[in-house]
């Protein structure tokens, strides 16, 4: 059987397992409205991204 010509480093074992961590995206909560939202994007029912109003959104009645 063949034997590996060098030891492998602890990085290197590190990043082979760490694509096994990966849970997937973090559903996050507007400030606003609570609602949940994607990271890094405009709360698609108050139209907020952080403090400011980026979009407008029609009220639903």
């Amino acid at each position: 059987m063949a034997q590996p010509k060098r030891k492998t480093s602890k990085m290197k074992k590190r990043q082979r397992k760490a694509a096994n961590r990966y849970g997937g995206i973090q559903v996050g909560y507007c400030k606003k409205c609570d609602a949940p939202t994607l990271p890094h994007r405009v709360c698609p029912s108050c139209g907020y991204y952080g403090d400011k109003a980026v979009l407008e959104v029609a009220a639903a009645e």
